[in-house]
């Protein structure tokens, strides 16, 4: 009575908590922590709070929890008797009409029935499963292929006066009903490693703990239901795998318990600053196989082949691990999914807290059925439950002969089969083979010590004066967080139209690899773009609204004046002038070069070049002015054997920051300028060129309407003021 009592005031204490940081930020903040972080927290005690209450009870013979979802296996039953106390069953029998359904008097099988049995046996033993899947499956194909595809974008007709672009904006906000990261949301691995690896808050982490709580009901349901790579191998294994046997294993060996060493050997790496996970996660190893695989063909037949990018080692890197985790396959079936997957390890120890589970009764007559059609091997020898494993699919429970398999609360106990008849044979640790715990866990630590070891050795190398520094996406956080937080997952690619984004390569060693750097030899940032910030789960790049991105600077174009036309005195040139021109930057403006004088020292008119000079505080590094410098002078005329004027990061080129308003540090740089004396020249630190005079007026020449716009034409309003993750403080 006291254990009840107690677990159920911690339950309202909680559940009051969440109320409270869901109706007012300032009460987390009274303790050093955002709503976010105290939402979930508060959520993860009610759960443990109500499995404590529940369990307190003794309910006897009744199933407190009942979550029967298969389709009973046909059986011939007496007039009074009940086919099953399956969900799915009790509602077909009420929806369907008589004429579909089975006769159970004479087993004999229904329309639907037949029609299930032909799309096979688990869709006929639980169709609410596979149902599930493929409506995940299609969502997340549409998600990727069609909600992240940028160019049914079609700009405005006509703007007023002032106005900024925003159709690729406004497209990706109106074709997203959900986020279009969503998958990549709630794979718990992704923000957990990237949380610990980058030391602070990823947002992420609430939808993750969510669908971790969910989980509790439904254990490793994301697994069984949900996941797209997991639905994808089934695929393959039902059209490849399993008409190749030869290389099959048995499911006792050392490799069983992979992925808690793989998961393991993750964390540790993120605890020393290094994040693998992209490469292992769930749903970033298929976000990426996608990417890799199949984007290049929808761009190639939808746009034309010569817009898809080249491929380079990375990409071919990612595409033989993808391709790996579906050959698995010809081992066992759902290889990946049973023995390597670590986002499946997060779940799998989930389920140690789980509320229910698969019971077997003591009808059962030893008929094997359950273990032939189990996916994740989660079935002992003795047809009771390996609980670490069983993701509550309920396959097993539509092929059982005599209905003995129920998925009730885990402290129902009525009815239940002797355990350990046959005998299992395994150990306290499980049967599912490895040569030893010790082994295996050294194994993981020092994997992992290893591989982050060589990953800062051989990776970035910020601090050495020849380190490579990418041009990141706008609103990218700082090089060092950035890349403690990418996850690789490929997203950002996806959405980012004409492929400004690439994947980087072995610039930075394996840890830059599959990172998005700008290519702007390929193509420049849209100036009415903002999908790569939107659509990144871990906040590596800043979710900014379109009025900061266009202040935010990504680089700053450097001219090069060996080579520039104008510089080199070879021909006039403003191929960059009328591209920043159009974009509606105006940061480039012209100076006379190379002018001839008489005698008397007068310039000869007519003489000379106009050259572009780029004006710092207005250069955001979009890229766009070299883009069209390559695409004219050095592809179609051949007059350069790289681009005159080129977008470069480093310190006092780009914005790299983990909050706060780019709007507002370009108000403030504009108002330190207006109150130094006339006269003084100002420089950009460590670049030398020198700024333009105070902005007055808009990026498309027109006028501030007065306060309530900044010096950059940009609505107070539009700046960022509110983030309820604490991201942009």
């Amino acid at each position: 009575m006291k254990r009840r009592g107690l677990s159920l005031a911690v339950a309202l204490l909680a559940a009051a908590a969440i109320l409270t940081a869901a109706q007012d930020d300032s009460i987390a903040s009274r303790f050093g922590v955002s709503s976010a972080l105290m939402i979930t927290v508060a959520a993860v005690v009610l759960a443990a709070a109500v499995l404590v209450f529940l369990t307190s009870f003794d309910r006897g013979n009744a199933a407190l929890i009942r979550l029967d979802w298969f389709s009973p296996a046909l059986r011939r039953l007496k007039p009074h008797q009940y086919a099953s106390h399956s969900l799915t069953g009790r509602l077909l029998r009420r929806l369907v009409p008589d004429g579909l359904q089975s006769d159970r008097m004479s087993k004999q099988r229904g329309v639907l029935r037949k029609m299930l049995r032909r799309f096979g046996l688990s869709w006929l033993a639980s169709p609410v499963r596979r149902i599930v899947q493929s409506i995940c499956l299609v969502t997340f194909a549409v998600l990727f292929f069609y909600v992240c595809w940028p160019y049914d974008a079609q700009p405005a007709e006509s703007l007023d006066a002032g106005q900024w672009p925003s159709h690729y904006s406004d497209n990706l906000a109106a074709k997203e009903v959900i986020p279009a990261e969503s998958f990549l949301m709630i794979d718990p691995l992704v923000s957990l490693s990237t949380a610990i690896a980058s030391r602070s808050w990823v947002w992420s982490l609430v939808s993750a703990a969510a669908i971790l709580v969910v989980c509790v009901l439904i254990p490793r349901g994301f697994c069984g239901y949900l996941c797209p790579l997991g639905t994808t191998i089934d695929l393959f294994d039902w059209a490849v795998g399993k008409r190749v046997t030869r290389f099959r294993v048995t499911g006792d060996g050392w490799w069983v318990h992979i992925k808690y060493y793989l998961l393991a050997g993750t964390l540790l790496c993120s605890v020393l600053g290094v994040l693998v996970s992209g490469f292992f996660s769930a749903i970033p190893v298929i976000t990426r196989g996608m990417l890799f695989l199949l984007d290049p063909i929808q761009s190639g037949m939808m746009r034309g082949w010569h817009l898809v990018p080249a491929m380079n080692a990375g990409h071919l890197l990612s595409i033989a691990m993808f391709v790996g985790v579906l050959s698995l396959g010809f081992l066992r079936p759902r290889f990946w999914c049973k023995y390597v997957c670590p986002s499946g390890a997060v779940f799998s120890l989930g389920n140690l807290f789980r509320i229910t589970e698969r019971k077997v009764e003591s009808s059962c007559i030893n008929c094997n059925k359950c273990v032939e059609i189990c996916p994740f091997d989660a079935i002992k020898p003795d047809f009771t439950t390996r609980t670490t494993d069983c993701t509550l699919c309920q396959s097993c429970g539509g092929v059982c002969p005599t209905h003995a398999i129920k998925f009730v609360e885990r402290w129902n106990v009525v009815e239940l089969k002797v355990e350990n008849d046959p005998p299992t044979h395994e150990t306290a640790l499980g049967r599912r083979g490895f040569l030893s715990l010790a082994g295996g866990t050294a194994a993981a630590v020092a994997g992992g010590a290893g591989v982050s070891l060589v990953t800062k050795t051989f990776g970035a190398n910020l601090n050495a004066p020849d380190a490579f520094l990418p041009v990141r996406p706008p609103g990218s956080v700082p090089e060092q967080e950035f890349l403690e937080m990418c996850i690789r997952c490929g997203e950002c690619f996806k959405a980012c139209p004409n492929n400004v984004l690439q994947p980087e390569g072995f610039q930075q060693g394996l840890e830059g690899l599959w990172s998005p750097l700008v290519n702007a030899d390929w193509a420049g940032c849209e100036s009415s773009c903002n999908a790569c910030g939107q659509v990144c789960p871990t906040g590596a790049i800043r979710a900014l609204p379109l009025a900061e991105k266009k202040v935010a600077r990504m680089g700053l174009a450097i001219v090069n004046e060996s080579t520039c036309l104008p510089f080199a005195g070879a021909e006039e040139c403003d191929l960059c002038v009328q591209e920043c021109n159009a974009a509606g930057y105006h940061a480039i403006e012209f100076k006379r070069v190379g002018t001839e004088v008489d005698d008397n020292g007068v310039p000869i008119e007519g003489t000379g070049y106009s050259a572009p000079v780029v004006l710092a505080d207005k250069c955001v590094g979009c890229g766009l002015c070299q883009t069209r410098c390559n695409a004219i002078n050095v592809k179609e005329r051949g007059l350069l054997g790289e681009s005159a004027i080129i977008i470069q990061a480093g310190k006092g080129k780009e914005d790299r920051m983990m909050s706060g308003s780019y709007v507002a540090l370009r108000e403030q740089e504009a108002r330190q300028r207006t109150s130094a004396e006339p006269g003084v020249e100002y420089f950009v630190p460590e670049t030398g060129v020198a700024p333009s005079p105070l902005i007055d007026e808009s990026p498309f020449g027109v006028e501030p309407s007065g306060g309530d716009e900044s010096p950059f034409g940009v609505p107070a309003s539009d700046t960022i003021d509110d983030d309820p993750f604490g991201t942009l403080e």
